[in-house]
């Protein structure tokens, strides 16, 4: 197999690891955000919950622990580094490191399946400052397609739907409400990339496969200031919707996300299951897709894509594959 690529970079957001690290990585996030200063000391108190602790960065050591057993058997048997904007593995850090191993030119594989400023260009900008910062002999670093309608990404949603629905009595099944979640982001953002239609994409062809009808997409973990406008329905604000016009089961899907990080555990497992309760809503929380095999061999297809121009991209539904190199003007966002 011939190839002009010698790595492989993870790319995500990164999380606290202890109390220690809460603070600095909050202020790592928000920097240069204008997000008032009671939302940092609450999404504090939400890690406090947990020890200090972000189950991401353990995620992603079993995502690459995963994987290399993938390329180890199948190929191409390339290295994987890993890098985060906000906390350690710092990217900055991890480029110098490829740097002084020799790795010249790299494939990126970011933890976010759509489009948008804060998923996608943001981290190609991390990327460029990174490499800024170790000098003219840093890596080139290409980032993979999005992933949102791949057969790896949506088949183990399905599944993932399925098998909470099946928690629900069989004669209340059919009738049951699926809420398919997804970070909010600012209007202003979402006008200027295809985050949301995208995610509508994911959501009906997840539920076609899962055979269920009654769904809406809604949003979560917003966290910009009350006068900014962000994607809606909240999914607390759509729980009580809901159960006004006589729901009784709910399954929350939480599609926009890979893995059950914080604003899983926190904000659908915690403060939304919390108000389930308190409506009398029974609410079951779909599993993300993690390290699903199909997930694994779906990272390998990606990057086949890039290192085999031959390998045919495989997609679900009539929008295509995402383009492979990202416009000069893709997901544009002026923070105001």
């Amino acid at each position: 197999m011939t190839q002009a690529y010698d790595a492989l970079l993870i790319v995500s957001f990164g999380g606290p690891e202890g109390m220690d690290d809460v603070l600095p990585f909050l202020e790592n996030v928000l920097r240069g955000r204008n997000v008032p200063p009671e939302r940092m000391r609450a999404v504090a108190h939400h890690y406090e919950l947990f020890g200090g602790v972000s189950p991401i960065n353990e995620q992603n050591r079993r995502l690459i622990g995963a994987l290399q057993k993938e390329l180890e058997a199948s190929g191409p048997r390339l290295p994987i580094y890993w890098g985060n904007r906000n906390w350690h593995p710092l990217l900055a850090d991890t480029i110098k490191q490829m740097r002084d191993d020799g790795i010249r030119n790299a494939l990126a594989f970011f933890t976010s399946a759509y489009s948008s400023y804060s998923g996608c260009r943001q981290y190609r900008e991390n990327i460029e400052q990174a490499r800024a910062s170790v000098g003219e002999d840093a890596p080139q670093v290409s980032k993979l397609r999005a992933y949102y309608n791949h057969p790896g990404f949506v088949e183990p949603n399905a599944l993932n739907l399925r098998a909470a629905l099946e928690q629900i009595p069989a004669e209340r099944r059919a009738r049951a409400q699926v809420a398919f979640t997804a970070h909010s982001i600012p209007l202003a953002m979402a006008a200027g990339c295809e985050y949301e239609t995208q995610l509508l994409e994911t959501s009906r062809l997840v539920a076609e496969r899962a055979g269920h009808e009654h769904w809406r997409l809604v949003f979560q973990s917003r966290s910009g200031p009350p006068t900014q406008p962000w994607l809606e329905p909240d999914i607390c604000e759509h729980l009580r919707e809901l159960k006004e016009a006589g729901t009784t089961d709910v399954v929350i899907a939480p599609v926009g996300f890979v893995s059950d990080h914080m604003e899983v555990l926190y904000d659908l497992d915690t403060e939304a299951r919390q108000v389930a309760s308190e409506l009398g809503l029974n609410m079951i929380r779909a599993a993300t897709v993690g390290t699903h095999p199909s997930f694994i061999s779906m990272i390998r297809e990606l990057m086949l894509e890039r290192i085999e121009p031959a390998t045919a991209p495989r997609f679900l539904g009539a929008r295509g594959a995402s383009h492979d190199v990202c416009a000069t003007d893709c997901c544009t966002f002026i923070r105001k």
